[in-house]
């Protein structure tokens, strides 16, 4: 054997494997190392900010006084908010819980999971669940195959949700529609069914777990998605009742469709954003979904904030 390959391979052996992603990497408190990596945080910075600006002349056009004019009274409110913020994380841990046997604290995790989705871009939380799996479920030998599968479940369960919300909104709020926008609602639901088509063509080929078990995740999703959009349109009634149920359905059936749009950050901003632009400005409805999209962003930063302030005590207290 030649010494300098005997030597490479009593390095390899001598290098200890290496760790997990550690979770204030995965979720984005920690820089990225190459510039080429840099762009899609920095247009996804950009975007935020924008988004922001967007909502604070919203909330903040007249002041303090029209801050405080959109802040709901009602305690129903942030309790079904709670409620269907929570949806998404409490599904995903049900679904590995029943997978993987994950313990208890697969449900931070899970929301770790969400907050890295919503701060970062799209699929940056799936990276981060996939290196916890690993460092944490080490009864599965490959959790990549089930991440994608779930992912990819999610993804088809919201095209399914959302069609049928349009179908059932679209005819009762079209005087809520602006003019031409019945043919781009039309087009938003050809592209849905375009996107899933290749999964249900390629299953065989795309899936890894059993057809039982797609399809309880499949469900599991759907009855998610149903949920947290009702519980919204409850919190949004609770805020300020009397808006006709068209409407909530509308609005409901508009956030659904623009979370279906892959690597943008922030939906919730994106979305109260477009509902000003649809609603027109200055009105109790347009507030309302400032407001929600605030105090999500409000709740995603102190999760994230809060989730690193444990994990710099877990270390201390490590050392």
């Amino acid at each position: 054997m030649d010494p300098r390959q005997g030597e490479g391979l009593e390095r390899t052996r001598a290098t200890p494997a290496m760790p997990p992603v550690d979770a204030a990497v995965a979720i984005g408190l920690e820089p990225l190392r190459d510039a080429r990596r840099r762009w899609p945080a920095w247009a996804g910075a950009a975007l935020t900010l924008l988004m922001i600006a967007g909502l604070a002349r919203e909330l903040l056009g007249d002041g303090l006084d029209g801050l405080t004019r959109s802040v709901p009274g009602s305690p129903l409110f942030y309790g079904f908010f709670a409620l269907a913020y929570l949806a998404l994380p409490v599904t995903d841990y049900l679904i590995f819980r029943r997978l993987w046997r994950i313990p208890a604290a697969g449900l931070a995790a899970t929301l770790k999971k969400r907050v890295a989705n919503e701060i970062l871009f799209s699929y940056s939380g799936e990276a981060y669940f996939y290196s916890w799996a690993r460092a944490n479920a080490p009864m599965v030998a490959a959790p990549f195959g089930a991440v994608k599968d779930v992912s990819i479940l999610s993804a088809m369960a919201g095209n399914a949700v959302t069609l049928a919300l349009m179908a059932l909104s679209i005819p009762l709020g079209a005087a809520l529609l602006p003019a031409g926008m019945e043919a781009t609602a039309g087009w938003s639901a050809a592209v849905l069914v375009a996107t899933s088509l290749p999964f249900l063509l390629f299953r065989g080929r795309v899936f890894s777990l059993d057809r039982p078990a797609l399809w309880w995740i499949f469900g599991a999703h759907c009855g998610r998605l149903v949920a947290g959009s009702l519980l919204l349109a409850l919190a949004w009634e609770a805020a300020l009742p009397g808006a006709s149920m068209a409407m909530w359905l509308f609005l409901a059936a508009g956030r659904l469709l623009v979370s279906r749009l892959p690597f943008v950050p922030n939906k919730d901003l994106l979305f109260a954003n477009l509902a000003i632009m649809v609603l027109g400005g200055n009105g109790p409805l347009s507030e309302l979904m400032a407001f929600t999209a605030a105090l999500t962003l409000v709740v995603d930063a102190g999760l994230l904030a809060a989730f690193g302030v444990a994990a710099i005590a877990r270390r201390r207290t490590a050392r």
